[in-house]
């Protein structure tokens, strides 16, 4: 089993950054896709962003492409979200995730471990 704790959440102004981190501790962290879902109030959680183990590939959710990045760092075993541009109705609470498969996938059901999740923000 793979250890994640998410951080760097908070509270901004709309049209803000925001960057979070996932430490992972465990299990060789480099084998895995890593991925970011989120969870609005009464709302599913819902994929955001996905890397695989080499950073090769990526995947986003229509809501964020061009205005979020997802990338990583093996050596530091963690894992980024870089937020740009964030809008209310990125308001949410935003975990990360690991799944085995070696593709940037978005499904939820291929993601196993989950961090505890940082909450986001952004007013208006």
């Amino acid at each position: 089993q793979v250890q994640l704790v998410e951080s760097g959440g908070g509270l901004v102004q709309a049209g803000g950054s925001l960057r979070l981190s996932c430490a992972a501790s465990g299990r060789t962290f480099s084998s895995y896709t890593m991925g970011w879902f989120r969870q609005a109030p009464g709302k599913e959680r819902d994929f955001v962003a996905s890397i695989t183990w080499t950073g090769g590939s990526t995947n986003y959710a229509d809501s964020v492409k061009g205005r979020f990045t997802i990338s990583r760092d093996n050596a530091k075993n963690t894992v980024y979200l870089q937020m740009n541009s964030l809008k209310p109705e990125d308001t949410a609470i935003y975990y990360c995730a690991t799944s085995p498969l070696p593709i940037a996938t978005t499904a939820r059901a291929h993601f196993g471990s989950w961090g505890q999740g940082t909450q986001v923000t952004v007013s208006s």
